[in-house]
């Protein structure tokens, strides 16, 4: 079992940025590959960043590459996106969540562990 609380969304100005964190308890971190996720009202649950436990490969949407940045600090069993030149089309709702290794996906249905979210609206 893994326990994920996310932090770090709020309101912010179009172009500005947030650092979301997820903080994971339970399980070995290390035995777990992250991903973050968002959806936004009326859209479906989409694939934003991957990152591998060892922090040696990371994977990005289309839509943020450039933009935001995934990272993780196994010392303190944490993952980080940091998110810059925010638009407004980056308005949802935020998950990380786990996928147990070596799966490496970005597929949202395979992973197993999910934070509760936290919001990041961007306004204009």
């Amino acid at each position: 079992q893994v326990q994920l609380v996310e932090s770090g969304g709020g309101l912010v100005q179009a172009g500005g940025s947030l650092r979301l964190s997820c903080a994971a308890s339970g399980r070995t971190f290390s035995s777990y590959n992250m991903g973050w996720f968002r959806q936004a009202p009326g859209k479906e649950r989409e694939f934003v960043a991957a990152i591998h436990w060892s922090g040696g490969n990371t994977d990005y949407a289309d839509s943020v590459k450039g933009r935001f940045t995934i990272s993780g600090d196994n010392a303190k069993n944490t993952v980080y996106l940091q998110m810059n030149s925010l638009k407004t089309e980056d308005t949802a709702a935020y998950w990380c969540a786990a996928v147990p290794r070596p799966i490496w996906t970005r597929d949202r249905n395979k992973y197993d562990y999910w934070g509760q979210g936290t919001q990041v609206t961007v306004s204009s």
